[in-house]
């Protein structure tokens, strides 16, 4: 124990004195790493789905709509209790720090159950809200109803991967995932192909894999460094709730409105087929590697700004802040150009056979990488804000890019200029995230250089 505490101590200390250059980075690298598992997921599934055609392609782009809200609660949980769990440690109160991380653990748990149960007994209805046609419905159907019973794990497992990363132990959260992700790749073509299941062995492949990860994640809980996660310290008050919410709140709205980005977009391209449909699923798992780096390396930034800013040190919070938006940047030029360039053979990974969804594909790629480099600016600012505990302007930033632009541009402008307003409405929503991240931005980095630092 006493061992346990003093390496604390000791990375407490390097977490307010090493330079927050070396110190992102080094959180980085295996969040990046967690975040293209995690897309991995749906990559892989839309890969071996994409064999048994295009209607099954674009079920796998439905139900992703409902699996971002079931990642939505696990981030809710995870960053809710996280975000003020690294403040928590910063300022040295451990019990508190203990009691927070089991109330968003058991909570996840129960809440994905929850989930579970009410996602199956409103299926149907549920897939036809998503955007399923008649067509697609039944893939759909039997993919969602075996995913929806993988909840808890998904929730579970999110929640412990921002548990550890946010006490800087990014490299122990690693394990977890990448177990489930292995696990996930190799099942997959066994289960859809050898065992006969169809597009049920993709989902059944997934939730394996979430529930190995979960585990593994559980018992790396119990013996690195971090704090310790007991069912007897599962003691749930307002105030944890209170202070999960205000943490998580950002994040929920983040993956929340995206899900619903997600179903929107699903009924702008269905009116052009289920082409259209598998074309932007595609799309949308493509875009997701490189934001999910994007985030990876924004996730290394926020036990950094957590820590930094319970200790007082705004310098080092504006400092890392700074840094991360230049590399993300830089990161997102380089994808975008490499993109565009090569846009129809990335498409055609997916349905090579299918010439009308290689051709809508292609632009929706290329338009939505011209302003993908603008989202760095985006995503580290609402990871500040949140890490910083400023809930409503970074909720609303959360919101911003697929809620307040992307849902009315999508209801709007396919219907003014036809398949290209689908095809650039993501464009579109950057641009103007963008230009409204900079106001609410500017003044919180002033406000932290005209602060008394220690």
């Amino acid at each position: 124990m006493e061992q346990t505490n003093q390496r604390q101590t000791e990375k407490y200390q390097r977490m307010l004195t090493q330079p927050v250059e070396k110190l992102v980075c080094a959180l980085a690298v295996p969040c990046i790493f967690s975040m293209l598992v995690t897309a991995f997921y749906n990559m892989a599934d839309t890969y071996f789905v994409g064999k048994l055609g295009t209607s099954a392609t674009a079920a796998v782009g439905v139900v992703f709509a409902i699996m971002a809200l079931i990642q939505a609660c696990g981030f809710f949980f995870g960053q809710g209790s996280g975000n003020n769990i690294s403040r928590l440690l910063g300022a040295g109160e451990t019990d508190e720090a203990e009691g927070l991380a089991a109330c968003g653990f058991f909570s996840a748990l129960i809440a994905g159950g929850v989930v579970a149960v009410l996602g199956n007994l409103f299926c149907v209805p549920i897939a036809r809200l998503l955007g399923s046609s008649d067509t697609i419905l039944p893939y759909a159907v039997a993919y969602m109803r075996i995913i929806l019973c993988g909840a808890p794990f998904m929730m579970g497992s999110l929640t412990l991967n921002n548990l550890l990363r946010f006490q800087g132990n990014a490299n122990f959260a690693i394990i977890g995932i990448l177990t489930g992700a292995v696990a996930n790749l190799i099942l997959d073509p066994v289960l859809i192909f050898a065992c006969h299941m169809g597009i049920a062995g993709a989902a059944l492949a997934t939730v394996l894999g979430q529930a190995l990860g979960c585990v593994v994640l559980f018992v790396v809980t119990q013996r690195c460094d971090a704090i310790s996660i007991h069912l007897r310290s599962f003691r749930p008050s307002g105030e944890q709730y209170f202070l999960i919410f205000k943490g998580g709140m950002p994040s929920l709205c983040r993956q929340a409105i995206g899900s619903i980005g997600t179903m929107a977009m699903n009924w702008a391209a269905g009116v052009y087929g289920d082409s259209a449909i598998a074309a932007m699923s595609v799309v949308n798992r493509i875009t997701m590697m490189a934001v999910s780096a994007m985030i990876g390396f924004g996730q290394g930034f926020q036990p950094v700004c957590g820590f930094n800013y319970g200790a007082k040190r705004n310098d080092r919070v504006k400092r890392a802040f700074y840094f991360c938006v230049k590399v993300a940047t830089v990161f997102l030029l380089v994808v975008a150009v490499a993109g565009v360039i090569f846009a129809p053979q990335l498409i055609a990974v997916f349905r090579k056979d299918d010439p009308a969804v290689i051709a809508f594909g292609t632009l929706a790629l290329r338009l939505q990488l011209i302003a993908m480099p603008l989202a760095a600016w985006v995503v580290m600012g609402n990871m500040m804000l949140q890490t910083m505990g400023m809930t409503g302007r970074a909720s609303f930033l959360s919101l911003a890019r697929q809620g307040v632009f992307l849902i009315p541009i999508l209801l709007i402008l396919p219907y003014l200029v036809g398949p290209i307003g689908v095809q650039s409405a993501q464009m579109i929503a950057d641009i103007l995230s963008f230009a409204i991240a900079i106001p609410i931005l500017v003044p919180v980095l002033r406000g932290m250089g005209r602060r008394k630092t220690e």
